[in-house]
């Protein structure tokens, strides 16, 4: 349909979205009638492997920014009663603070995008704006800015948004797929506004970020027995196959996820598959990853070149996108393959091992979905926590700018920024949600505390 319209009418699509969504609506946060956000959280461990669960409460309960992490769900519901645009891109899902991040292109260049796409599906574009500007407010507060200074946050994220948008209206479609934020330029772009101190910080972090690979894996997570690479037990975080179930059982594990690995060679391109073929299994252990992702089976598997060279892959479940049912089934069978082809309509660049498959029974019998991807190539994230005033400003805008740039590839980039409109009414309308969304959040926050105390639901804590 956009492609039979000019870019003017496209606009006025966007601008047409403020009558049933004007733009100060979006300061709305949903009816808190019928909520009941430790049920749904609750309600997700059915799927979850049930000694895990308890490290997910613990993890959330460390602070209201580790609970907003994991309450995707809770928010997907809270949105679902607010105006919508009808203006729909690739969501993320879960377009936190946290899951912005470095990592390493295959051009071997560093680049900073989004980095979870557990949840990706097709929905309102606003969904994930308001995600990312609550998110701001909500560790803003747990680090002790003051409120004019999370509004100065939240402005720099949501305004970087709104400025990219437009940005991407005056570009190329291609030079829009091409577009990317390359993280030693940015570096080069930045050093006139932040101190000298904090660009050696940054580039002293972006170093270290390099040196994060498989070798490094190997030396964290395995030991040389007998000459053979094995997994080092630390459960629950890491436990070899062979101690979570018998000698034949393992085995048998083993042979599955080598056939895993087999089959989902046929989801990469043709080099690739030729690439991962080199490589042979030796190793396979459950790894606990993430906050809201605890409780997922998480595979990493260890694979070896020439007997010496290591590579080391993540199998990741997937399990249905918490936006499903508000925003409408996946189109794809495969939920593997839904997170696949969201990170790659979303990124500009991603990893060359990602993949997905399918596995008729796991440990439990059941069938299950995975994703893949290497266990760490180049990531780095942002420490929030330790960064300033200034530093985080920065940051913000850089996330949103990315925010922007991913939904333009999936979207109607000329309707979005016709809604969004010049001024910094949608930004001021983002500040007011994300105040109240930061309040809501430390009362869910409390509520599963509360729950816990009651005895209704088991946390563990420091782990």
């Amino acid at each position: 349909m956009t492609e039979e319209l000019t870019r003017a009418e496209r606009r006025a699509l966007g601008k047409a979205a403020r009558t049933h969504a004007p733009l100060e609506s979006n300061a709305e946060i949903g009816p808190d009638a019928g909520r009941d956000p430790v049920g749904l959280i609750a309600g997700q461990a059915a799927t979850r492997v049930p000694e895990l669960v308890p490290i997910r409460h613990g993890r959330m309960l460390a602070s209201p920014f580790t609970f907003y992490r994991g309450a995707a769900l809770p928010m997907a519901a809270d949105l679902s009663g607010t105006p919508s645009t009808g203006l729909r891109v690739q969501l993320c899902g879960d377009a936190h603070l946290s899951n912005f991040g470095v990592f390493g292109a295959p051009d071997r260049r560093l680049v900073f995008d989004l980095n979870d796409f557990d949840e990706t599906l097709p929905g309102p574009f606003e969904w994930d704006v308001k995600r990312f500007a609550a998110s701001l407010a909500v560790a803003g507060r747990d680090i002790g800015l003051a409120a004019k200074d999370r509004k100065t946050l939240v402005m720099a994220g949501v305004g970087a948004y709104r400025a990219g948008m437009a940005e991407f209206t005056e570009m190329k479609l291609l030079d829009v797929w091409y577009a990317r934020l390359d993280v030693e330029a940015a570096l080069e772009e930045m050093g006139s506004r932040v101190s000298a101190e904090q660009l050696t910080r940054t580039r002293k972090a972006m170093a270290k970020a390099r040196t994060r690979d498989s070798m490094q894996v190997l030396k964290k997570l395995t030991t040389l027995v007998d000459g053979h690479r094995r997994f080092v037990s630390t459960p629950p975080l890491v436990v070899p196959i062979d101690e979570l179930t018998d000698t034949a059982g393992a085995e048998q594990v083993m042979a599955r996820m080598a056939s895993l690995l087999h089959e989902y060679r046929q989801t990469l391109s043709a080099d690739r598959q030729h690439l991962v073929e080199q490589f042979r299994l030796v190793g396979v252990a459950r790894k606990v990853v993430g906050v809201g992702s605890v409780g997922t089976r998480a595979w990493v598997l260890l694979l070896e070149a020439d007997g010496r060279e290591p590579l080391f892959l993540q199998a990741k479940e997937a399990q249905r996108s918490v936006l499903e049912d508000y925003c409408g089934a996946s189109r794809h069978r495969n939920e593997g393959q839904r997170v696949v082809a969201g990170q790659h309509l979303m990124q500009a660049a991603s990893d060359i091992f990602l993949g997905w498959q399918h596995i008729d029974a796991g440990l439990d019998g059941r069938a299950r979905d995975f994703y893949v991807r290497q266990l760490r190539d180049w990531k780095f994230s942002a420490p929030i926590e330790t960064m300033v005033l200034s530093g985080l400003v920065q940051y913000a805008g850089l996330c949103g700018w990315t925010l922007a740039r991913a939904h333009a590839r999936s979207g109607d980039r000329f309707a979005i920024s016709g809604y969004l409109g010049k001024s910094d009414k949608f930004d001021r309308a983002m500040v007011t949600f994300a105040e109240a969304y930061a309040d809501r959040t430390e009362a869910d926050h409390a509520a599963l505390q509360g729950a816990v105390d009651a005895g209704r639901l088991e946390a563990v804590f420091g782990i």
